[in-house]
């Protein structure tokens, strides 16, 4: 069962790490998520955004493999997934490529929530 968890934190962080092509640059932000991103902010703040995104998806990536981190992975797996679908779904009309994005999301979230389920029920290694 434990690999099970490894698997669906493996997958969730896979989906996090995807961003992180849009330091690139604003080509390659465009092509994620189908909006120019000419302007100089907006490509900073997109930028930054993709690492913080790396960062995250490096962690979930690395407590996959480490059994007393999980609870915190999955905590901040749960919070960013959860705050992107909620925003998504709440302001609406958003365009194919966030669409691919809610997906993707709502796909982390299905894997984040069987491994916190597994995780909760696995008994103690002590």
């Amino acid at each position: 069962m434990r690999y099970l968890v490894t698997v669906m934190l493996a997958v969730a962080a896979i989906i996090h790490l995807l961003p992180l092509a849009g330091v690139l640059g604003g080509a390659r932000l465009s092509a994620l998520y189908g909006l120019s991103f000419d302007e100089p902010n907006l490509a900073i703040l997109m930028r930054h955004r993709a690492v913080l995104f790396g960062l995250l998806g490096a962690f979930l990536l690395y407590a996959a493999f480490r059994p007393t981190l999980q609870p915190v992975a999955f905590f901040a797996g749960f919070v960013s997934v959860l705050s992107f679908l909620y925003l998504a779904w709440s302001v609406g009309g958003y365009n194919p490529q966030i669409s691919r994005v809610f997906y993707a999301d709502m796909v982390a979230l299905v894997c984040l929530i069987i491994g916190a389920a597994v995780y909760a029920y696995m008994p103690s290694e002590s």
